[in-house]
């Protein structure tokens, strides 16, 4: 079922936009490959994903690393049903802002 267009202000953002855009088509993905794929600071991204976890968009989890011997945990990330919806929405919101600019 196709999104209903919204604009989203608390996804708009561009960084918060591309966390969004990046854990739509995966179950999950690790803290560290987000950072890297934004090119990011650590702290940066954390509070951009705290913005997007207080909203109810984006999941944290941490679970012990079975590839670590130390006791650091991995961090993952994923859009929970009303971040999708809303990313969704979103960009069906964006898609009709650049059909009706190219008519």
């Amino acid at each position: 079922m196709e999104a209903e267009p919204a604009f989203n202000e608390a996804i708009h953002a561009p960084n918060r936009l591309r966390i969004c855009g990046i854990l739509r088509p995966v179950d999950s993905a690790e803290f560290s490959v987000i950072r890297e794929a934004l090119d990011l600071s650590e702290a940066n991204l954390s509070k951009t994903v705290r913005s997007l976890a207080d909203v109810g968009y984006v999941r944290v989890t941490k679970s012990a690393s079975t590839s670590r011997t130390d006791n650091r945990r991995t961090t993952r990330l994923s859009l929970t049903s009303a971040g999708r919806q809303a990313f969704d929405a979103h960009v069906a919101a964006l898609k009709r802002m650049v059909e009706g600019a190219l008519d």
